[in-house]
This record gives structure tokens, sequence and C-alpha cells, in this order.
């Protein structure tokens, strides 16, 4: 189905592409830093479902519908960046709250994970993305276009969730490390929210490509 040279040369870019700090990584990090591992790595795997989501409109061309729809576009960020905010202020009023306990991990590791799928799902830029750029590696005479779509959308999935864990585990041992200074924590916790809600105003103002 692929052109070993041009999988590689995918395989290259999508790489690059992956470990290049942007709004997913800077999202999963300040999840990490406000919840810790769990929450980071949970939010590692929603953000890589809510982008299996737009692999697979992609493929069926769901995602080049609603770009080509300025209406819907407009919806799609306004939807994600109030979404965004409101995780951000959620964090930066729980700045000064006890770390989650053992006994509660699980129903904040549920919440990261759901946040995560949200926030991917309402991005509009992750659809821009996946149809700006799949598509130079994909050859009409190779195959079904929609599989090879799909195959290589997963890859780069694959690629930006794996250089998201790293992030969590880096970002999570950073708090680990502060968790006997309460009043840097509060202040970690509280700059992890702002950077949320950041994202979700930068969100708001991005245009339509094209």
């Amino acid at each position: 189905m692929f052109d070993l040279g041009n999988l590689l040369l995918f395989l290259a870019a999508a790489l690059v592409v992956a470990i290049t700090p942007g709004p997913g990584i800077f999202y999963v990090a300040a999840r990490s830093l406000a919840g810790g591992r769990r929450d980071g790595l949970a939010s590692s795997f929603g953000t890589g479902l809510g982008g299996l989501v737009h692999v697979a409109a992609g493929a069926v061309g769901v995602s080049a519908l609603m770009l080509a729809s300025a209406q819907a576009f407009t919806l799609l960020k306004i939807v994600g960046a109030i979404y965004l905010v409101w995780l951000g202020l959620q964090t930066w009023r729980q700045a000064g709250e006890p770390l989650i306990a053992p006994d509660g991990a699980a129903a904040g590791t549920a919440r990261a994970f759901r946040d995560g799928i949200v926030v991917e799902i309402f991005n509009p830029k992750t659809a821009a993305f996946f149809l700006a750029f799949l598509p130079q590696f994909v050859d009409p005479q190779a195959g079904s276009v929609a599989l090879q779509f799909a195959v290589l959308g997963t890859i780069s999935v694959a690629l930006n969730t794996g250089a998201d864990v790293v992030v969590a585990f880096a970002a999570s041992q950073a708090r680990d490390g502060l968790a006997h200074y309460p009043v840097a924590v509060r202040r970690i916790r509280r700059a992890a929210g702002a950077s949320i809600a950041a994202l979700g105003l930068a969100l708001a103002f991005a245009r339509k490509p094209g």
C-alpha cells in the first residue's frame, strides 16, 4: 500500500511534529502539573482517542465538510474554547485543595481521560492539521485513499500520544519533587490552570484554515 521511501519520510515528518511543543503537549503538561502522573497519562490517552476521532472523520470526509463551513468551524472552536477555559478556571479554583488521595485517584483519572477526549474532539486545529498534512503522503494509485489516511493518521496519533506520555512523566516528576512545599505546589497548579485557560482563549481566536 505504501512506498517505503514515502513511508519513511512520513514517519520522520510525523515524529518531528509529535515532539514539537504545541497545544497538546502544553495541555498534558498543565494537567500533569495540576493533578499528577495519573491525570497526565489519562489526559494523554484521552487526547489520543480524541485524535483518532478526527482521523476517522477525516477518512470519511466529515472534517473536510466541517472546515468548509465557516459556521461549523466557528461553533466547533467556540465549544472547545469554552470547555478549556472552564477546565482552567476549575484547576485554578482547586489549587489550594489537598492533592487527590489514593482512594480518589480513579475518579480523577476518569475525569482527566474524559476531558482529554472532549478537548481534542473540539479542537478544529487538529482536524485542519490532519487534512493539510496526511494527504501529502497518500497515493491514490496505491489503493484506498480512506484506508491510507486512516493508517497514517493512526500512526501520527500514536507518535503524538507517545510524546505526551513522556511529557506527563517529566511534568509529574517535577511536581512530585515539590510535594513537600505546599505553597509551591499551589502556585504550580494555579499556573497550570492559567495555561489551560490561555489555550482556550488561543483556540477561540483560531482562524479558519484556507
